[in-house]
């Protein structure tokens, strides 16, 4: 396929789907779930930044 033609139709179905997603909108979340889901981003965070400063674990090796 010409890549002229492929970048039409990829902007075509570009433009059906933001079309469709103006349609569709997400229940309003509780403020005990967005709580919830921003204590989760923040442990996720937590345990990032403690995997970049760790150690890491090896075995100890003890020639004999």
């Amino acid at each position: 396929m010409h890549a002229d033609v492929h970048h039409l139709l990829h902007a075509v179905e570009a433009a059906e789907l933001h079309s469709k997603a103006g349609e569709f909108r997400l229940p309003r979340a509780g403020l005990r779930t967005r709580v919830g889901w921003t204590l989760v981003e923040v442990g996720l965070r937590l345990t990032a930044q403690g995997r970049d400063t760790a150690a890491p674990r090896t075995a100890a090796f003890h020639p004999a």
